[in-house]
């Protein structure tokens, strides 16, 4: 048996495939770790829905801020939900969207196989957690999202404040965790969140670390594989694993072996993206 994390495919349909042929995918043996967002930009985005619940009995998803997104609106009136782009309302207004959202919900944000030896998030880690506070609190919104009030939790889950404390209660817990598990790129020392920085490394204000290089930040037992960063690229450095290759922007679709020592990582291309004429001289 093999498994392989994969990076976010954001509605590539066709790279994923690509993917699964490349990396000889075998359902009867074969485990797939898919990082989250499965969903948005890419055009796909029920097809590859689709492939992925399909293949729900071989994989593991955690849920990313597009993927948490799509079940909001999914909540929302139909007038409403024809207001977004056409791709999530492929998802939206199809036969199965109600299983396809329903099984959707019922992700974790966290996946951890410490036979493995590797823990999965979309984003990241907030600077103080170990794997076992990151596990902790996951399982808070995870359980609220598989409650019969999820509805609750969606409906108030967006802003960017306040930071993550642990002195933290209700809506407002909810939705610093989430923003660390599913939007974290850079923070300060402290672990405030800077979501207006998303460029690579050096990009950044002063002050401001990449999640997983804060100073102080905690000891973790596990190596941890993520997303959400295409902008990083693929990235391996401090026990992290980040493998967001931007194929929905015309970049690199990755995946990542897992159950080996040796660094094993395997690309396709991603998503064909037009090139845009240049813009006219003036004259």
């Amino acid at each position: 048996m093999t498994t392989w994390a994969i990076g976010d495919l954001q509605g590539c349909y066709d790279p994923l495939q690509r993917l699964l042929e490349r990396i000889k995918f075998d359902q009867a043996r074969d485990r797939l770790w898919f990082c989250g967002d499965l969903v948005n930009r890419g055009g796909q985005s029920l097809e590859t829905l689709r492939l992925v619940h399909s293949l729900r009995a071989q994989s593991v998803v955690v849920l990313g801020n597009h993927d948490l997104s799509l079940l909001a609106i999914g909540e929302r009136r139909p007038e409403e939900q024809r207001k977004v782009n056409p791709d999530l309302q492929r998802v939206l207004f199809a036969d199965d969207a109600r299983t396809l959202l329903d099984w959707l919900r019922t992700q974790p944000l966290l996946h951890a196989d410490r036979e493995l030896g590797w823990m999965m998030v979309h984003a990241g880690l907030a600077p103080k957690w170990t794997t076992q506070l990151a596990q902790k609190h996951a399982a808070e919104v995870e359980a609220k999202l598989r409650s019969d009030d999820y509805r609750k939790l969606l409906k108030n889950m967006y802003g960017d404040r306040p930071a993550w404390s642990p002195r933290l209660t209700g809506i407002e817990r909810d939705r610093a965790i989430i923003n660390v598990f599913t939007r974290l790129r850079y923070c300060s020392p402290r672990g405030r969140i800077a979501f207006e920085e998303k460029g690579s490394p050096g990009s950044q204000q002063p002050g401001l670390y990449p999640w997983y290089a804060v100073p102080g930040r905690a000891q973790r037992d596990l190596k941890i594989v993520c997303g959400h960063w295409s902008t990083l690229g693929l990235f391996i450095g401090h026990g992290v694993h980040a493998i967001d290759t931007g194929a929905v922007w015309g970049g690199k679709l990755t995946a990542l072996q897992l159950d080996t020592d040796e660094l094993r990582v395997v690309q396709v291309a991603g998503r064909d993206v037009p090139v845009q004429p240049p813009s006219p001289r003036p004259p």
